[in-house]
């Protein structure tokens, strides 16, 4: 098994498109959230002209609706969410919005990854039902958008070696065949 890579964020194309499907990554940087009810709500604001609160350029996005923080955390437990319900949104905010990759778990629509090869974005897998570890890995985190929503509101995420996987890479190539 090949040994996990450090990757400072942000991702530029350039650096994702050297990804491969099965690559382990530790994540080192920030990383932004946002669940279905925050991505219906930026695509409603891109069809409105309206600048989004967050510059999604070469910026990663993690489906997550974290848990209230326990005393001296930066967060609760942070696992990820299943990642189909943001495919009716993923492909616009790729190529409109420069979203180089997407952190969740489970497969995504070919129209995701359609998405992925044109604008060189990648998808990380997180380890579902291990929320509590990888919250470890978080060192700040900062409500930026949508506080109404609660836990799916967007969240500014300061992280280190944080544990994922490319389950698909840029080319389309993916663990999920």
């Amino acid at each position: 098994m090949n040994s996990a890579k450090k990757v400072i964020l942000p991702l530029t194309e350039n650096d994702a498109r050297k990804l491969k499907a099965g690559d382990r990554l530790l994540l080192n940087g920030v990383i932004w959230t946002a669940r279905d009810a925050a991505h219906k709500r930026l695509v409603a604001m891109l069809d409105a002209g309206e600048t989004l609160p967050v510059d999604l350029n070469d910026q990663l996005v993690y489906f997550v609706g974290p848990c209230p923080a326990p005393p001296g955390r930066a967060i609760g437990s942070a696992g990820p969410t299943t990642s189909g319900r943001m495919d009716a949104y993923s492909p616009r905010l790729i190529r409109e919005c420069g979203l180089r990759g997407m952190i969740g778990k489970g497969n995504r629509s070919q129209a995701v990854i359609d998405a992925m090869k044109e604008k060189g974005a990648v998808y990380l897998a997180a380890t579902g039902g291990a929320g509590a570890l990888i919250a470890q890995c978080i060192e700040k985190c900062d409500l930026i958008a949508f506080p109404e929503l609660g836990p799916e509101a967007i969240y500014r995420l300061e992280v280190k070696d944080f544990p994922v996987v490319v389950a698909i890479d840029s080319e389309g190539n993916t663990l999920y065949a």
